[in-house]
């Protein structure tokens, strides 16, 4: 017999590490982040009046072998002129029964307030972690990719839901990447343009420079598909941790005539060192991270945005140019970068010219709820 509970913070971080196996190339963020992230007394999405969500835990035995969360991000649906409810952090065991039970409460969840139709994995918004895996599960995801075994696409299809919405993620190898290469007219132009100030983001000044970047990020992608403008509350909440493990050689914000333009956040591959203390603060946590930033040669794009004024200028081409010879230069061999969708094409492009290759396809998963209860 399945038994669902609400709230189980503890049961739900509980499930993958109970249900896929040592094999799995599912990485867990660290307890500290998932508890905070899924207290709605802590998150600015319910806190607010932005949203909702619950969260739901399956058990069998008295074991945590499921969980789901469900969501209405509301500012999102006025946006984009929706009725859609969300699901996120979508981890199973292949057991239908327990698939089922899941979607089902969520699904009465949403539907209950108000919404016609229901989509995931958003963890637990848009600008976080997106998508079903659908190909490359044997590849290792980088930080802030999301991973999934091939059977929650499959028991998605099962109860109903439809991949919409394609997505890829991309690896480089850095070592057979001439930044040269990524470099045209207009982006040699504004390198050499003294009206451009490229600014590092450093930890004396993280508050500021964060700051920038959310103005550039809602500004370059305010026509991009489910996008919704970032509060500052909401970005400090998301971000603020990213301060201890930023280095200050990859992520620049880049001022033109004294205002921010552009903004690439890019940080060290932290999954290694979250697996290699399973995803938990011990005695053991500073050591594995000294190792980890010793040896560790991944780094990864967390996203990359140029102001709309500036878009089309070669801004950034320039700014990959600079991110791909330092991260050599400070010797790192791969860089990864999070999910794009197949409708933006000028990334896409972008990821052409850096010789980036395919690492993982996602899809969103949608279900028509028929109408509200």
């Amino acid at each position: 017999m399945i038994e669902l509970r609400t709230g189980d913070r503890r049961a739900a971080f509980d499930v993958p590490f109970n249900v896929y196996d040592a094999a799995s190339r599912y990485v867990s963020p660290m307890w500290s982040d998932f508890d905070r992230f899924l207290d709605p007394a802590r998150n600015p999405l319910a806190r607010v009046g932005q949203g909702a969500f619950q969260l739901f835990t399956a058990h069998r035995d008295g074991r945590p072998v499921g969980r789901i969360v469900a969501a209405v991000h509301e500012a999102s649906n006025r946006r984009h002129g929706l009725h859609r409810g969300q699901f996120g952090f979508f981890d199973c065991a292949d057991d239908p029964d327990v698939a089922d039970a899941l979607l089902r409460a969520a699904e009465s969840w949403v539907r209950a307030r108000g919404c016609d139709e229901i989509a995931g994995n958003f963890n637990i918004t848009a600008m976080q972690m997106v998508g079903v895996v659908t190909e490359g599960y044997e590849r290792t995801p980088y930080t802030d990719m999301m991973w999934s075994p091939p059977h929650i696409a499959r028991l998605l299809e099962r109860a109903g839901y439809t991949a919409v919405f394609p997505m890829t993620t991309f690896e480089t190898d850095l070592t057979r990447v001439d930044p040269a290469a990524l470099l045209g007219p207009k982006q040699t132009a504004i390198l050499a343009d003294r009206s451009y100030a490229w600014r590092p983001i450093k930890r004396r000044d993280f508050k500021v420079s964060m700051e920038d970047a959310r103005v550039v990020l809602n500004d370059g992608f305010d026509r991009n598909p489910m996008f919704v403008p970032v509060s500052a509350e909401e970005y400090a909440f998301q971000a603020g941790e990213m301060m201890w493990v930023m280095d200050p050689r990859l992520s620049v914000v880049v001022h033109h005539e004294g205002k921010p333009a552009g903004v690439i956040v890019c940080i060290p591959d932290l999954n290694p060192f979250v697996r290699a203390c399973r995803s938990r603060l011990s005695l053991t946590t500073p050591w594995h991270f000294l190792k980890h930033r010793l040896t560790g040669d991944r780094a990864v794009i967390i996203y990359y945005s140029v102001a709309a004024s500036h878009q089309g200028a070669g801004l950034n081409g320039a700014m990959l140019n600079r991110l791909v010879a330092a991260a050599k230069s400070a010797g790192y061999r791969r860089l990864g970068t999070t999910w794009i969708g197949d409708v933006n094409q000028p990334s896409l492009r972008q990821m052409q010219r850096l010789g980036a290759m395919q690492l993982h396809r996602l899809h969103l998963f949608r279900k028509p709820l028929g109408g509200a209860a």
